[in-house]
């Protein structure tokens, strides 16, 4: 499965540099130097990358002026989340771990499968459909989501009354 962790917005300058939009949580580690990155048909390797304005410049082996980075513009960057380290504290999970998994309560009920994660301010938010065609939002927070099994291939739920409701 790919990805996403970036999207160059333009070209910067005359020598191949590129404005991307960060949509990752480890961009030192994703936009590294010799990191190798999926952008469409072609795979891109960083040969530098540096903060500007809360975006990176990105510099690629395979762009060598701004023509090169001109056809790249709006295009994702993409990882294989194969090649990502599970995070090192045991209650971290990167979205890629999470959708697919089911959903359901601590009756055994089972509410749906995640389909994304969203970011939101107060805290993460598992996005499921649910069987009558809504959309449920839940808080990925201890108090609602006390166990992720990733090896059972689920998330138990304790929701407080009105969250699935409608």
């Amino acid at each position: 499965m790919l990805l996403t962790v970036g999207q160059i917005v333009r070209p910067h300058g005359i020598r191949g540099e590129v404005i991307v939009n960060v949509r990752t949580d480890e961009p030192e580690r994703r936009f590294r130097e010799g990191a190798v990155l999926v952008a469409g048909p072609s795979q891109l390797t960083v040969a530098s990358a540096r903060p500007h304005l809360g975006r990176l410049i990105v510099t690629f082996q395979e762009v060598p002026d701004r023509e090169a980075a001109e056809s790249l513009r709006g295009q994702e960057l993409e990882v294989d989340s194969e090649s990502i380290e599970a995070p090192e504290d045991p209650e971290e999970f990167h979205d890629h771990q999470l959708v697919g998994l089911e959903v359901v309560d601590t009756t055994g009920v089972s509410i749906g499968v995640i389909r994304r994660v969203e970011h939101a301010p107060a805290s993460d938010l598992l996005v499921v459909p649910l069987s009558d065609g809504r959309t449920g939002y839940i808080p990925f927070v201890r108090e609602i989501v006390p166990t992720v099994d990733l090896a059972g291939g689920k998330v138990i739920i304790d929701p407080p009354g009105g969250l699935l409701d409608l």
